[in-house]
């Protein structure tokens, strides 16, 4: 599989390490998130058929992290962003 790295070009996917969804840069809030809002933040996942945002770490290269955009049936990838620049836009 290959990642097209948006400051790289096209990479082979044996340099990145898989870490899951993308929803891991919504983390609650420390000063008002309550235990229940912490365990379905570390524990609760879905498992989805179709498009899926996801973080991968450039292990093997710049060591940057990525939200990939990739389609867990046919494993095309639709979209690739600096994981930075997708919180940065969440922020706004």
């Amino acid at each position: 599989m290959i990642i097209h790295h948006p400051l790289l070009g096209p990479r082979d996917a044996s340099e990145f390490v898989y870490l899951g969804a993308a929803t891991l840069l919504d983390r609650p809030d420390p000063q008002t998130a309550t235990p229940d809002d912490w365990h379905a933040y570390a524990y609760l996942r879905d498992n989805p058929a179709g498009p899926h945002r996801e973080l991968w770490f450039h292990e093997g290269g710049d060591r940057s992290w990525l939200v990939v955009t990739r389609d867990t049936t046919t494993h095309e990838i639709t979209d690739v962003a600096l994981a930075r620049d997708v919180a940065l836009e969440r922020r706004k």
